[in-house]
Order: C-alpha cells, then sequence, then structure tokens
C-alpha cells in the first residue's frame, strides 16, 4: 500500500513511497528514524534503477547487437571476408544438417535482424530469443572441442559468452534508452523473458533433432 510522509533526508512537502520505500521519480527514499537502539540514523533502501544501469544496458545491446549484425552480414553478404550463403550452407553440411541453404538463410537473417532489433530496443525479447536460440545450437555443435579457443579457435568459449548476454537481456530488459521503453516486456521483463527463453530452447531442439 502506497502511503505519503514527509520523513528524514525529504526536503520538504508530501512524497510519494512505494512499499519498497522508493519515490515516485524513482530516487532513494528515506525510512523512518530506527530508535529501536536510539540509534538517530535513517535508514535507507537501496536504489532501486538509475540512469547507469541504462548506459550500461546501451552499450551492452549495441556491442552484442552490432556483433550480431557484423556475422550476419558475413553469411548472407559475404560481407567482411564472410562465407556468403553457399560458402555457410556448406559449413552446416559438414555438421550433417539438412536443409542446408534454407537453414542458412535461416540464421543468417535471424542474426542481422535480431541484432538489429538488440541495437535498437525493439521487440527486445523476439530479438534476444533469436541469437540465443543460435548460440545455444552453436555451442552444442562446439561441445566436444572444449571450453577455451586455443590455437585452433574452435572452443566455445566466445560463443557461451554472446549467448549468456542475450539471456541476460530477455531477464533484465532493454533499459529505458531504447525504443521499448513503456512496453511490458520493458516494464515488468521477467515473465517476457522466461516466456521467450522456451521459445528459444524450442527452436534449438528443432533444429538440431528435427534437422541434423
Amino acid at each position: 500500500m502506497s502511503t505519503h510522509d514527509s520523513g528524514p533526508g525529504t526536503s520538504g512537502g508530501a512524497h510519494h513511497f512505494d512499499d519498497a520505500g522508493y519515490t515516485s521519480t524513482g530516487t532513494t527514499a528515506a525510512l523512518p528514524v530506527d530508535q529501536a537502539g536510539g540509534a538517530d540514523t535513517v535508514r535507507r533502501k537501496p536504489f532501486a534503477w538509475n540512469g547507469g544501469a541504462d548506459l550500461g544496458l546501451l552499450v551492452l545491446r549495441l556491442v552484442l547487437g552490432g556483433t550480431f549484425i557484423a556475422h550476419g552480414a558475413q553469411k548472407l553478404f559475404g560481407a567482411f571476408n564472410g562465407p556468403g550463403i553457399s560458402g555457410f550452407a556448406k559449413f552446416l553440411e559438414s555438421f550433417g544438417f539438412q536443409q542446408t541453404r534454407i537453414l542458412a538463410y535461416v540464421t543468417g537473417i535471424t542474426e542481422l535482424g535480431g541484432g538489429a532489433l538488440i541495437v535498437l530496443g525493439f521487440l527486445t525479447p523476439l530479438g534476444a530469443a533469436g541469437l540465443l536460440g543460435v548460440m545455444i545450437n552453436v555451442v552444442t555443435l562446439k561441445w566436444n572441442n572444449g571450453f577455451f579457443l586455443g590455437s585452433t579457435g574452435t572452443g566455445f568459449e566466445f560463443d557461451l559468452v554472446l549467448g549468456a548476454l542475450a539471456a541476460a537481456l530477455l531477464f533484465i530488459g532493454p533499459g529505458r534508452a531504447s525504443l521499448d521503453n513503456g512496453r511490458a516486456w520493458a516494464r515488468v521483463p521477467l515473465p517476457w523473458g522466461v516466456l521467450f527463453l522456451l521459445v528459444a530452447a524450442g527452436s534449438s531442439v528443432i533444429t538440431l533433432v528435427v534437422l541434423r
């Protein structure tokens, strides 16, 4: 239940406090004086959210999304010395996949489109789920190569980090510096994150079981 108070630490007048002790402006709210031991100190709730978190999420989105945009462009257009569709399709064939050309297009479009959505902070759960699904497949395929990249560059550590960052965005949300600001999945990201985590896992299982 919300209350109004003008207790210690306020600048005068009524401030709107929620149950957690935060003001409606998002600043840390001062709670009543702790008099249990006679201490004249003000107890404060930890800060709920701040501009630093938004800036950090923006940096994360730009780096993660930009990385996937580049990888998608490699697969779709052969950019940045990439294999292009034909080369990537042959690569998938070497892992025993079927319908490799279609799968190459789907992977490239998912990386390019998902990366763009992440950068913009638009439909973030959908973009993050797509990228996470791709990384689940990659880590599964590289599992027997070991964790570290090493001299051969075949370990899955880099792919695991990218997948973990995509998963983190599912549950944290894109932050306020995004086109999703104010939308349901940005305000309450946890249930949407769980839903799209299941989508990512399901798409990965279908790819690995049905198409391989």
